[in-house]
């Protein structure tokens, strides 16, 4: 019975939210916003294509999320930002139910009892079958059991239940074999992907970027203009009702004494944790992470302020801490040492730049020669991270990158850093972010096997109050003399949400059901109440409402939308440009970058269309896919970039010789066909919720 109870009639909803990765169609990509359950039983959750949905049948799919959510995530809270996603989940999942039933009338999909007994007898069960009746040591399904549940009389009603299930199943598995037959694969198709993936390439090329063409002002966009794209363009911005506001945030920051709390709770734990017998039952009560029992750590899982204590007390039986660490604080026991996983720590200079840009080449050239002389005069590497390094998170350390993992970094980075010498700076690293100077500090291969207590530093109720307090007053103040009046007064800076929808997340705040309602219900110019949240308190006032179904044409579009034009006239101008110098009588490559300064030529081996790596210069999909379709040794007319257009010759292409085509072909056919089915998939389903009616009554 243990087995049926866990199949009671709320399982059907696993088939379908099994259905993304089943089908690889249903993507979850609308908005996630909700204010919570307010339907009564028996109410309608909304509308889909004139079919009511029961608020029940939604709860219910809900209740399923929140489960499962529960069950892989032990000990942890339910937060509003993840409540709102579950329940945007299974609206979504909801519909997506009811369109899936709608497409078994539509292809005439039925299911005759005798293909459910077929189905359970057969070699192949339904996968609530298979989830159930699989014995996990063997992989293989057990019959004893499977019909011992089936003639169990007590089990007759919840076999009629499991029945229904099955058929859900087999009509699913029905629609998927008739869109199937709607995806073919040519053997022109198949020879094309083959000789793509297993091709490698070598070109030259001229990459040019926008900024080429000259400034943006150079290319002047107009009211008319804008209006006029906006019009061409409307359907494309059809949105549901949308808000903006201003608000001013008071934030929850633990004090100084919040944080001593939090140390002296553990500090009173320290000897207890040392002793306890049994460390999963104690971290599973005491600690925010309730599955942190001997788990193996490195230097590159801490804070390099950390990492120090820890690794630097570290013994069998050793309790080490409480230790601060990244808005917690750790208490760990250590039960053994261990030889592990190289890290390595290290600093860095980025500098950024286009190596299709001789300017840049130049200036980027000119800067790393200043840098290395600097550092032989004894400038510290880390004044110098500060002044010229374009990473702005690792600048403000002195360019520190902390203790990492090889795999953690690109690999160019990673080869130059660990296979380098402790104190050493290593030569110019070019990657796809810029060139680096890099600085090894050292490596360590320390292991620790412990397990821990961990504890958040959390803002106490005398700080939540003293925040609340701050934001009552303002909102006292705000009704009297107005809210900028206000805000300037106490020198407060007033943020703007940008504009968000119900049930989206409100830009720059996240997800919050009590800023979407007040949103949604209030007038413009409305202030709020003040609004708490886990981060802060908030005091709002609305600025524009917008129910016309369409993006407004306000300034933030206008940008966009100028941004856009201003880039299309670019890439004409620049396209033309470059037509121009390669159809010149006896064009080349060489002639081209002679006659004109701001040209580089770019030459690379090894180009994978694979993955659109070209080595020495960074990823640009567009310009290798269109080394595939170019004829060697042929200047080309210009080609689309990421950044531009670019002037390319292929010089060779070359198929490895122990590729076996026949082989090949074989490997890569099912693949294509099921990219294409998948992608057909997608396109055939969000076609479906594009054109249905869908009419979300939650409120």
């Amino acid at each position: 019975m243990a087995v049926m109870s866990s199949l009671r009639d709320k399982t059907h909803i696993i088939l379908y939210v099994l259905l993304a990765a089943f089908l690889a169609l249903i993507v979850f990509e609308w908005g996630m916003n909700f204010s919570g359950f307010s339907g009564k039983k028996g109410s309608a959750a909304g509308i889909v294509n004139g079919k009511e949905v029961p608020y029940a049948r939604y709860e219910e799919i809900y209740k399923e999320f929140s489960e499962n959510f529960r069950r892989s995530n032990p000990g942890a809270d339910i937060t509003p930002e993840v409540e709102l996603g579950m329940q945007e989940q299974a609206w979504n999942v909801t519909v997506d139910q009811i369109l899936l039933e709608e497409q078994f009338d539509r292809f005439g999909i039925s299911v005759e009892d005798s293909e459910i007994v077929a189905s359970l007898d057969g070699d192949n069960p339904p996968m609530i079958i298979r989830q159930n009746f699989v014995d996990p040591a063997t992989g293989a399904l057990d019959r004893q059991k499977l019909n011992s549940a089936r003639s169990d009389p007590k089990n007759k009603e919840m076999w009629l239940q499991i029945e229904d299930i099955v058929r859900r199943e087999l009509k699913v598995s029905k629609l998927i074999r008739a869109l199937q037959t709607m995806v073919h694969v040519s053997d022109r198709e198949l020879d094309a992907v083959v000789k793509r993936e297993f091709t490698k390439f070598s070109a030259s090329f001229i990459a040019a970027p926008l900024d080429l063409v000259g400034e943006d002002s150079k290319f002047p966009v107009n009211a008319a203009d804008i209006q006029a794209y906006y019009d061409g363009h409307k359907e494309q911005l059809r949105q549901s009702p949308s808000r903006k506001a201003d608000y001013v945030f008071f934030p929850l920051v633990p004090s100084a004494k919040d944080s001593s709390v939090v140390r002296a709770e553990l500090e009173s734990l320290r000897a207890e944790f040392g002793t306890t017998a049994n460390d999963s039952d104690y971290v599973k009560v005491q600690s925010d992470r309730p599955t942190g029992v001997d788990q193996q750590f490195s230097r590159a899982d801490f804070t390099p302020e950390a990492g120090t204590l820890v690794f630097g007390n570290a013994k069998p039986g050793a309790v080490i801490g409480p230790v601060a660490d990244n808005g917690y604080y750790r208490l760990l026991k250590v039960k053994k040492t261990a030889t592990g996983e190289p890290v390595a720590r290290a600093s860095h200079i980025l500098l950024s730049f286009n190596p299709a840009s001789r300017d840049d080449v130049a200036k980027v050239r000119e800067r790393m020669v200043a840098i290395y002389k600097k550092l032989q005069e004894g400038v510290p590497f880390e004044t110098l991270a500060k002044e010229y390094s374009a990473d702005p998170g690792s600048a403000a350390r002195g360019g520190d990158l902390g203790w990492f993992r090889k795999d953690a970094m690109v690999p160019e980075f990673s080869e130059a850093v660990f296979s380098s010498r402790p104190g050493s700076v290593t030569k110019p690293v070019q990657t796809k972010f810029g060139l680096h100077i890099i600085r090894v500090t050292g490596f360590d291969q320390t292991s620790l096997v412990c397990s821990e207590v961990v504890r958040m530093i959390r803002p106490s109720t005398e700080t939540v109050e003293s925040a609340r307090r701050l934001a009552m007053a303002f909102h006292m103040e705000a009704g009297k003399k107005g809210f900028d009046k206000s805000a300037a007064a106490e020198k407060l800076s007033v943020e703007k949400t940008g504009e968000f929808l119900r049930r989206s997340p409100i830009p720059s705040i996240g997800f919050n059901d009590k800023i979407a309602a007040f949103a949604f219900k209030a007038s413009e110019g409305d202030l709020s109440d003040v609004i708490e949240s886990e981060r802060g308190f908030y005091v709002m006032r609305l600025t524009d409402k917008n129910d016309t179904g369409f993006r407004q044409l306000d300034d933030d579009l206008k940008k966009r939308i100028t941004a856009e034009l201003v880039r299309e006239k670019k890439e004409k101008a620049l396209e033309k440009m470059l037509a121009g110098l390669s159809a010149k009588p006896g064009a080349t490559l060489e002639s081209i970058a002679a006659a004109n300064k701001s040209f580089t030529i770019v030459k690379a081996d090894e180009i994978r269309w694979v993955d659109g790596y070209i080595p020495g210069y960074g990823v640009d999909r567009p310009l290798v896919e269109a080394l595939s379709g170019l004829k060697q040794g042929v200047l080309s007319k210009p080609v689309r970039t990421t950044a531009g257009y670019a002037l390319v010759r292929l010089d060779n292409r070359v198929m490895g010789s122990d590729i076996d085509l026949k082989n090949a072909k074989a490997s890569v056919r099912p693949n294509l066909v099921r990219a294409k089915q998948e992608q057909f998939f997608a396109e055939y389903f969000a076609t479906l919720r594009k054109n249905a009616k869908i009419e979300d009554l939650r409120q």
